[in-house]
Formats: C-alpha cells, sequence, structure tokens
C-alpha cells in the first residue's frame, strides 16, 4: 500500500471537502441537492485542468487508480447493508408498476438514442442504468462490471447531476400544478427523480407545498425499491460480458479465457451484503437487532457514501474537464430524453392505475 497511499489520501482530503460543501446552504439553496460524489468529481477535474499531470506522477498514480477501481467496488458491496430486501419490496409493491414502467422505458429510450446518435455502448449504458435507477449509484455499481473508463464514468455522472438539480428545483412545483394527489406525487417523486439525494430535496419542498407529512418518507421507500433494480441488471450485465469474452476466448487458445478474471465478483458480495441485513430483520429485537439496525447501517451508508466520492474524485483527476465539454451535447441529449420519458411514462402510469390524485 506504500505506492497508493498519497494517491488514496488525496482523494480522502477531497471526499471530505465535498462532504462538508453539501452540509452548506445558500440562501434557500441547500448544497445537499448536488450531493458530495458531484462536489468531489467536479473538484477532481478541476485539480486536473490546473495541473494536468498531476494524476500521472508516480507518487499519485497507484493510489488513484486504486481509489477509482477497488475503492469504489467496496463502496458498493457495504451501500448492499443498507438494504432489506424483504422491508423494501413489502413496502414498495403498489409503486413497483411504476417503478417497473420508469426503468424499462429508461433502458429501451438510452438503447434508442445509442443507435440514432451513434454514441458510445458504456456511455449510453451508464446513462441509461443511472437514469432509470438510483444516478451515480447505479453508475457506480455498473461502471466495473462493464469496464468504463473514467472519462465515461465522468460523462455520464454529469449528464445525471444535470438533471437532478433541475428536477429538485422545478418538480415539487410542477406536480402540485398539475394536479399530484400527495401520495400520488410521493411515487411521481420516487420514480422520476434520479438520485436519493434529489429525491429527498423534491419530497421534502413539496411536504411544505401541500402541507401534509409523509411524502418524503413514501418517496423514499420507493426510491428505495427502484435502487433494488441494480442486483438484476448488475447481474445480467456481467453474465452477457463473462458469455462475450468466453466466446472471444475460445476463438483463441485455451489460455485466453478465465471466469475469475472476467465476472465481477464484488457484485455478489454486494447481494451477500443485503440478504445479511434481510436476515437480521427478520430476527427477534435483540441487543445486537437493535444496533445492526440504527448504528450499523447507519455507519455503512456514510462510509458507503464517503468512498463513493472518493472514487469520483479519483475519476474526476483523471478526466479531462475540456474533452468532457467538447463531447457533452449527444450525452445530455440521450439524458434529457430519457428524464423526460420517464417523467412521462411515471405521470401515465398513475393515471391508468387510479394512483395520480391519491392522498396519504
Amino acid at each position: 500500500m506504500k505506492d497508493k497511499l498519497f494517491g488514496i489520501l488525496l482523494c480522502a482530503i477531497t471526499a471530505g471537502i465535498a462532504t462538508f460543501l453539501t452540509k452548506l446552504q445558500i440562501v434557500n439553496f441547500s448544497l445537499e441537492i448536488i450531493g458530495a460524489p458531484v462536489f468531489a468529481i467536479l473538484m477532481g477535474m478541476l485539480i486536473t485542468l490546473c495541473k494536468p499531470t498531476l494524476a500521472d506522477t508516480s507518487q499519485l498514480k497507484n493510489g488513484i487508480k486504486f481509489t477509482s477501481k477497488k475503492i469504489l467496488q467496496w463502496a458498493v458491496i457495504i451501500l448492499g447493508f443498507s438494504m432489506n430486501l424483504g422491508t423494501i419490496a413489502k413496502m414498495g409493491s403498489q409503486s413497483l408498476p411504476v417503478i417497473l414502467s420508469t426503468i424499462s422505458t429508461s433502458l429501451i429510450v438510452a438503447f434508442l438514442m445509442m443507435k440514432l446518435l451513434k454514441m458510445d455502448g458504456k456511455v449510453s449504458c451508464l446513462i441509461g442504468v443511472g437514469s432509470s435507477i438510483c444516478g451515480g449509484s447505479a453508475i457506480a455499481a455498473t461502471a466495473p462490471v462493464i469496464e468504463a473508463d473514467d472519462q465515461e464514468v465522468a460523462q455520464s455522472i454529469s449528464v445525471i447531476f444535470l438533471f437532478n438539480v433541475i428536477a429538485a428545483l422545478v418538480f415539487p412545483y410542477f406536480g402540485q400544478a398539475i394536479g399530484f394527489g400527495s401520495e400520488g406525487f410521493a411515487i411521481f417523486a420516487g420514480t422520476a427523480v434520479n438520485d436519493t439525494s434529489s429525491v429527498t430535496a423534491v419530497a421534502s419542498t413539496a411536504e411544505g407545498l401541500y402541507g401534509v407529512e409523509g411524502i418524503l418518507s413514501s418517496a423514499v421507500t420507493v426510491k428505495l425499491v427502484r435502487t433494488l433494480a441494480i442486483i438484476p441488471i448488475t447481474l445480467i450485465l456481467a453474465m452477457y460480458r463473462t458469455w462475450k469474452a468466453k466466446k472471444q476466448g475460445t476463438q483463441g487458445s485455451d489460455n485466453d479465457f478465465s471466469i475469475k478474471k472476467i465476472f465481477p465478483w464484488f457484485i455478489l458480495f454486494f447481494v451477500a451484503a443485503s440478504i445479511i441485513t434481510t436476515v437480521v430483520g427478520l430476527l427477534p429485537e435483540n441487543i445486537f437487532t437493535v444496533f445492526y439496525n440504527n448504528t450499523f447501517i447507519k455507519a455503512t451508508k456514510w462510509v458507503a457514501k464517503f468512498f463513493i466520492a472518493m472514487a469520483m474524485c479519483a475519476i474526476g483527476l483523471n478526466t479531462n474537464l475540456v474533452n468532457l465539454i467538447k463531447k457533452g451535447g449527444k450525452p445530455i441529449l440521450m439524458g434529457f430524453c430519457c428524464w423526460t420519458a420517464i417523467t412521462a411514462v411515471s405521470i401515465g402510469v398513475q393515471l391508468l392505475m387510479g394512483m395520480f390524485y391519491t392522498e396519504l
């Protein structure tokens, strides 16, 4: 770890500053809406813009690479501990048709836009998954599976961030203007907003506008159900990648292919962490379960978010901001199409199911 220490430390300090920034508020605008991962990746890109060769220096290079790859995987694994599969599935069963419809829509739109715009497949996959599931966390889980490079991750995160901020500012007033009931709006916020921090911001503002409590907790629950889609989607991508690599490997020598090297095992650890939390949730209440549910899970959530911010900083340090802006047109158009399609489908499905006007 000696050759990695300074690079990891740089990413950790940047992540700490990014986390601090989310606690600030400018006038009535809370910077928590933006989120620590976005601050971290922007700070990393700005550092590289000021000193382009920094990420390639011998003292920092290995640590930055380790953070962008391994610590990102650890973050996803740790994130699994915050997911009680049974509780989330039970509480979110009502919103499941809306969730499945919006996820399917986003992935289909991303695929069609990729073909239409002749976009890179990995960027398209990351934007589609980020838009449909849970923004940065979904991108963090998917990127290692499809072997996306830092530029591709940075581009996708930037697109998701843009529409998160727009949603946080516009959706509460938009929902009230078109006549959403308080429960209907909670489902809308949980299915049409990408990132958990932005869902929280949208739902909190809506509680003030509607004068009703419960929108926030309901929206976050729906969002957590939506987050479960990380598991099947990443496993399907992993199996597809393994199958493709095996097919290519068999065309050469027998030593060209190794499932152990190709398959992203960290996803299975993520699933295992989720199962552990689910099993603990089934146990009778005792000192251990109280500690696990009230202290351990809160700690793992914080660590996972901090590790993601560290990884995003590392990705930012390896990203050329000028090139990112130059190539940003098509990804932003794709992100916009995914975002508007999800919004329209969430509203449409709720109208069809009679959920649009429901109240808490």
